[in-house]
């Protein structure tokens, strides 16, 4: 769910800009789940850029003080959420901590990485939600830990369908920055893409597993 149209298109300039987001329907990138996608996105690169992460961390942190009330902690996920949640953090004067995608084999075997009480209001930072599983599991670690997830988001989404279900039926309100679909119309506008390819990724979107195919 995007909150701000003004902040989402921006945040899509940015990530086109940067190269975070590169859209290629004529020659798809291949997912590790082996599903073919017209679109790759690196929100790491946005690291890279001060100008953007600066954007990242105030829009979050605007985010959290308007739609979110008060909030105990900052939540990364493992791993590109971390650098983001810290940044959030440290503007809003917050502690911080972050989740791992599985306790650690070793040592004391924590799954969440800093200071956290039973009872702590959390809001978690995830840089991307495709199916909303990784993050999820995040979520499900710390209200394992006493804590009350208030909300997470995101940098960005594909926003499937079955995302959005699946936060639903975990009641956990996802939001996020951008989206897909914003994305497609900045693109367009901004001639990323050209009217003939826009079909197509939007019809990628509606069905990932058989596009292309």
């Amino acid at each position: 769910m995007i909150l701000n149209n003004v902040v989402a298109r921006d945040m899509a300039e940015f990530l086109l800009e940067i190269k975070a987001v590169i859209l290629n329907a004529a020659e798809p990138f291949t997912w590790a789940s082996g599903i073919k996608s017209p679109i790759y996105c690196d929100n790491r690169k946005t690291l890279s850029h001060p100008k953007v992460r600066n954007f990242i961390k105030t829009s979050f942190s605007d985010l959290i003080d308007d739609e979110f009330g008060d909030t105990d902690v900052i939540a990364g996920v493992a791993t590109a959420g971390i650098p983001h949640g810290a940044l959030v953090a440290d503007v809003l004067n917050l502690p911080f901590v972050y989740v791992r995608d599985k306790p650690k084999g070793h040592g004391l075997e924590n799954q969440i990485e800093g200071k956290l009480e039973p009872g702590q209001r959390v809001f978690v930072i995830e840089d991307l939600i495709s199916t909303g599983g990784s993050s999820l599991k995040a979520v499900e670690a710390l209200r394992s830990a006493g804590a009350e997830v208030v909300g997470l988001g995101a940098i960005f989404t594909y926003g499937f369908p079955q995302a959005q279900e699946a936060f639903d039926k975990a009641n956990c309100k996802a939001v996020t920055l951008t989206n897909y679909d914003t994305l497609l119309d900045i693109a367009l506008r901004n001639n990323y893409i050209k009217q003939e390819e826009l079909d197509t990724l939007k019809a990628w979107k509606e069905n990932p597993q058989t596009w292309n195919k």
